[in-house]
C-alpha cells in the first residue's frame, strides 16, 4: 500500500494552514476528533460526495510514513480503510499541493501514486 495520502481541503483553509505552520483540519475533522485524509483509489470518491460542486479547492499529497503512530487506518463505513491523522499535519509531511479544479464532470485530478 502506498504511503502517500491525499487531502481535499478549501485553498483559504489551506492558506491559513500555511500561516500558522500546521493543518488542524476542517470543520470536520475538528468536529470528528481526527483529520480525514483519502487513499489515491478513495479520493475522486471523498471529491464527489463530500465536495461536489466546489471550488476553490487544493489537493494536498501526504507523505503517510512521516506521520508516525498517530496515523491510523480505520474503517467508518463500507469495509474500506481510510487514514485518520489523530494529531495536526505537519507541514513538513506535505509533498505537494495542487488545485483541485471543478470541470464538467466534476474535479480534474493529476495523476495520483498509489492508483
Amino acid at each position: 500500500m502506498s504511503q502517500i495520502i491525499y487531502k481535499i481541503a478549501p485553498e483559504a483553509l489551506w492558506r491559513e494552514a500555511v500561516k500558522y505552520g500546521r493543518f488542524t483540519g476542517a470543520p470536520i475533522d475538528i468536529a470528528d476528533g481526527f483529520i480525514h485524509f483519502s487513499t489515491a483509489a478513495q479520493a475522486r470518491e471523498t471529491a464527489a460526495k463530500h465536495f461536489a460542486g466546489q471550488t476553490d479547492l487544493l489537493l494536498i499529497a501526504i507523505d503517510g510514513a512521516q506521520l508516525g503512530d498517530a496515523l491510523k487506518y480505520e474503517v467508518p463505513r463500507g469495509g474500506a480503510l481510510f487514514p485518520h491523522l489523530y494529531a495536526p499535519l505537519a507541514l513538513d509531511a506535505v509533498l505537494w499541493v495542487k488545485p483541485l479544479p471543478l470541470g464538467a464532470a466534476g474535479h480534474d485530478f493529476p495523476t495520483l501514486e498509489g492508483e
